[in-house]
């Protein structure tokens, strides 16, 4: 019988942690990759039964191999403290992983924000990366942020049906530190792959982001909801090219002399 290894990567998540952990109580392992929390989520992670890890932030793409190297069964099953197992989804992977198809598979995720289930905005059916994998498999790049992998498998990837839950912003004041967050890290990941930025530049992007989320992904059909988040992609969009201008211009004060009193 194959056997499932979880890993949930966290920094100071003590109030998601605890809904995330005992979604996947069904897994033969949980790993929790922390960052040097300052909270309790190594507490109650461990209180729950799972084996946390200490890694060193240096980019979620190391980040991530990290916590896949610290898996000792041969299936992993990745879950962000912000997610969710369901059942139906915890049934079809344990059935899968006995007759699998595939190396690695997508699974969909729904998301809950604002007190609805996000239909559009690009949030459903959500694919970010593969989530259920064979170990080896899948491999990330040594990237800050947004990821990139390659899957080392001579078969097609597959697709899972049911889907895991998301709750992407627990309240609004998310939204804007995610925002600043990740535009803070896809500068620097910008900035080490030799791009540059401008003001212009970065309003540019801000614009089309949002109209790609709010128009062509008919986040317009989610109500509020759905503008909030097409207007929290486009400052985090906006404020990545912002700041690449900014580390890029290496802006400093004018001089200021030590000023004494004239005789």
């Amino acid at each position: 019988m194959n056997k499932i290894s979880v890993y949930i990567i966290t920094y100071n998540e003590a109030d998601k942690i605890r809904a995330a952990v005992n979604s996947v109580l069904w897994a033969d392992e949980i790993v929790v990759a922390d960052s040097s929390s300052q909270d309790n989520t190594v507490a109650i992670a461990e209180e729950l039964g799972a084996r946390v890890v200490q890694i060193p932030f240096r980019g979620f793409g190391d980040l991530r191999n990290q916590a896949m190297a610290a898996c000792t069964h041969d299936w992993i099953f990745s879950l962000d403290s912000d997610e969710r197992c369901t059942p139906e989804a915890r049934d079809e992977i344990l059935t899968c992983v006995q007759a699998p198809q595939a190396d690695a598979y997508y699974i969909p995720r729904r998301n809950f924000f604002m007190g609805r289930w996000i239909r559009y905005s690009g949030f459903y059916p959500d694919y970010r990366q593969p989530q259920l994998f064979k170990k080896g498999a899948l491999v990330f790049k040594d990237d800050q942020v947004h990821e990139e992998f390659s899957i080392h498998s001579r078969l097609p990837v597959g697709f899972l049906r049911n889907p895991i839950w998301q709750v992407p912003y627990k309240n609004l004041e998310e939204v804007v530190h995610k925002a600043n967050k990740y535009s803070s890290l896809g500068a620097q990941k910008l900035a080490q792959r030799g791009r540059t930025g401008s003001l212009p530049q970065a309003l540019v992007h801000g614009v089309w982001s949002f109209f790609h989320m709010y128009v062509l992904k008919r986040g317009l059909l989610d109500g509020w909801p759905g503008f909030i988040i097409a207007l929290g992609n486009f400052e985090g969009t906006f404020y990545k090219y912002a700041k690449l201008h900014e580390l890029q211009a290496a802006w400093i004060p004018p001089p200021s002399p030590p000023l004494k009193r004239t005789p």
